[in-house]
């Protein structure tokens, strides 16, 4: 019988299969499908020290091989997620992940503290926000500004922590040393890629932020790249995802490098997405003769 479970952090997830933060909500609409018991984990929407609005509409649209969106870190705000969302979501038999986002160093630290004694079994750092110390630069765009965010929120995280990274940089790799040199227990990567569409009759970009994050299959080359390179680097473990769609992707991730995945544009087409792949790992498994899914784990052979 194949071993699904996977260790990311000291945190033991029953299958490697985690709804990835901004696509999944916090679990209410999915759990009309199955029982959320079925996932690994649960990464949920970006949470802010305070709610937000998110940017207006349009605010999503389909381009081939996926999606882009700029939906703006809409959420009701920490001290609401605590209250309303978090009593719910524990009694579901899944992991927690709280993905925290920020426009300053204090709104993360201030996040996380609230966190800190709330029943979540992970923080996920969402440096891709613009910082608004440096004029709008996103925080991970930069060794230095991956470092200075995660060893600032290190000291005041007391669980987990993983950093996702943004793979709008040069080299993604030396992003997640940056990371792991500064207190983080693990990496996630990678988060959408920036992307545009132009209506050719009205002239204007479809989306009103102008730009947006680009997820779905068409990711999945350049994420096993990154995945794998920075496996390379460091000892931390990674999280990998971009562009996972079926069993062979999650297989191709694993061996790339991935400790566990996350799925995410794949559920808006395909809500049972999660039940198929974890389905068809084990069955991959079986077939191989893999009696542990980490034996998988950085397994690719280079030419």
């Amino acid at each position: 019988m194949a071993d699904l479970r996977v260790m990311v952090a000291g945190v033991e997830f029953q299958n490697p299969l985690i709804a990835a933060s901004g696509t999944f909500g916090f679990g209410r609409e999915y759990s009309e499908f199955y029982p959320l018991s079925v996932l690994g984990g649960i990464s949920c929407k970006g949470i802010t020290i305070k709610e937000r609005p998110g940017n207006p509409p349009p605010r999503v649209t389909e381009t081939p091989g996926g999606m882009l969106n700029a939906v703006g870190l809409q959420n009701p705000g920490v001290d609401h997620f605590i209250e309303h969302d978090l009593p719910w979501l524990s009694k579901q038999g899944t992991k927690i992940i709280a993905n925290v986002a920020g426009n300053a160093p204090e709104d993360y630290c201030q996040t996380v503290e609230k966190l800190n004694d709330a029943p979540v079994d992970m923080i996920e750092l969402n440096i891709s926000c613009p910082n608004v110390r440096q004029g709008g630069v996103q925080f991970g765009t930069t060794c230095e500004g991956v470092y200075g965010i995660t060893s600032e929120v290190r000291k005041h995280c007391k669980k987990p922590l993983m950093v996702k990274l943004s793979p709008n940089v040069t080299d993604i790799s030396e992003m997640a040393v940056a990371a792991e040199s500064a207190g983080a227990d693990a990496v996630s990567l990678i988060n959408t890629l920036t992307g545009m569409r132009i209506d050719i009759h009205t002239r204007r970009p479809i989306l009103h932020n102008n730009t947006g994050g680009m997820s779905g299959p068409a990711l999945l080359p350049i994420a096993l790249r990154m995945v794998w390179q920075t496996y390379q680097k460091v000892k931390i473990p990674i999280v990998g995802l971009g562009g996972i769609s079926t069993a062979e992707d999650a297989v191709e991730m694993l061996l790339a490098g991935a400790a566990a995945l996350q799925i995410g544009t794949v559920l808006f087409t395909d809500p049972y997405a999660p039940v198929k792949i974890t389905e068809g790992l084990a069955q991959y498994m079986d077939k191989n003769g893999v009696k542990s899914l980490s034996e998988l784990t950085g397994g690719v052979k280079p030419w």
